[in-house]
């Protein structure tokens, strides 16, 4: 008889690595693998597919991503200005949906009948997998062998491996940090990190160099967008992916893109989390100083508000829902006009926006100039100001301080 089939998100590290027997061992399943390139550093995926067949799966599916995740997920990213809590770009949760989407083709393919990932108990990752996952099939079974298993730290994973006869990098116990990264960034936490009064250590960052080692000179660059989608830099095309890859060295070599913050899990916790995300950053500073200039005010004032509320939403694991298809539609009507090319400045850490347009840019020169040949007529301001504090004016006599009443 044969067995049940599980579809396992498969990194090719020592969790899911461990997952692979345990899923064979602990629930007799047959386990295909799905390795996802969205850009993470290791991208020898070749080898990460050798190592899963050599555990006895069934098959190891290595897919990339990359352009899939930089035109259908960062693209509306930055239409929203996402920026979670005000103060970081999404990461993981902008990749953990398009793995979840890829988790379900091949459970469909391979007619299984469960899914499965590496995720802890205590993260959000668990939520943006099983959610996506859901959303798209609710008739798939999750499995999440961390949350089952008795293995509680990364010595007894080592050990287990290594009854299981499964290969253990040397040091495998000594990396200080969990790191999770994509062409979007790098997250890193545990560690010396944990304790938030710490300030983290030099070897914590590999994306980006320390302001104290930068050039002594500005760097000048140029990104041009198109419908609000950075298209190119310093005039040169090319499709989102490389551009991100370019601006993350860019950016990087100018020690910009480093966040230390704490931020609310969805899981309830307060958790100390370091980002390097140097294009993420530059990107979306660049989009926000040309939707300043294309975007109607009031349609500005109200995005900025939806915006939020995209990014917690997806930060949530609600990718695939109606609430994000609606917020979608918004932002994608607020995009029709952000083409043009903004000019940045990258010094010693910092990035300042020095320059801006476009051909739909609503700044108009003769209304905001104070030179004698401005047209904006002054004298209609008074008008406006009897209208505008009218209401105002209604309270203070009868209600409020001029009221004279004791």
């Amino acid at each position: 008889m044969s067995k049940e089939k599980v579809v396992l998100a498969y990194s090719g590290g020592l969790d899911t690595s461990v997952c692979v027997k345990w899923l064979q061992t602990e629930k007799n399943l047959d386990v295909i693998c799905v390795c996802g390139n969205v850009g993470q550093e290791e991208t020898d995926l070749e080898k990460k597919r050798q190592k899963a067949l050599s555990l006895g799966v069934l098959d190891c599916k290595v897919l990339d991503l990359r352009d899939e995740f930089s035109d259908e997920y960062l693209t509306h990213a930055i239409a929203a200005n996402s920026m979670y809590e005000n103060k970081y770009p999404l990461l993981s949760a902008l990749s953990r949906p398009l793995l979840a989407a890829k988790l379900v083709e091949v459970a469909h393919e391979y007619g299984a009948t469960y899914v499965a990932h590496g995720c802890t108990g205590k993260g959000n990752d668990q939520v943006r997998f099983e959610a996506g996952v859901l959303a798209l099939d609710p008739d798939l079974k999750v499995i999440a062998p961390v949350r089952e298993w008795d293995l509680k730290c990364r010595p007894d994973e080592v050990a287990y491996a290594h009854e299981h006869g499964i290969p253990v990098p040397e040091g495998a116990n000594d990396n200080p940090y969990s790191i999770d990264d994509n062409l979007w960034g790098r997250a890193i936490e545990c560690g010396h990190m944990e304790d938030p009064w710490n300030e983290p250590l030099d070897d914590a960052w590999t994306m980006t160099k320390s302001p104290e080692n930068t050039p002594d000179t500005p760097t000048y660059v140029e990104i041009g967008f198109e419908a609000g989608k950075p298209v190119s830099i310093d005039g040169e095309q090319m499709k989102l992916s490389e551009l991100i890859i370019k601006l993350n060295k860019i950016a990087g070599d100018n020690g910009f893109g480093r966040l230390d913050l704490v931020e609310d899990r969805l899981v309830g916790l307060k958790s100390r989390e370091c980002y390097e995300v140097p294009a993420a950053l530059t990107l979306l500073q660049a989009h926000k100083a040309l939707e300043d200039l294309t975007v109607e005010g009031d349609v500005l004032r109200a995005k900025f508000a939806l915006e939020q509320q995209w990014a917690t939403t997806v930060y949530n694991g609600k990718w695939f829902s109606p609430l994000k298809a609606a917020l979608d539609a918004f932002m994608d009507e607020t995009q029709k006009f952000v083409t043009g090319t903004v000019r940045l400045k990258f010094f010693k850490g910092n990035l300042t926006i020095v320059g801006r347009k476009s051909p739909y840019s609503l700044y108009d020169y003769g209304l905001a100039t104070y030179d004698r040949d401005t047209t904006f007529d002054e004298k209609s301001a008074a008008g406006f100001i009897y209208l505008d504090t009218l209401s105002l004016k209604t309270w203070s006599k009868v209600q409020g301080p001029g009221s004279g009443i004791a």
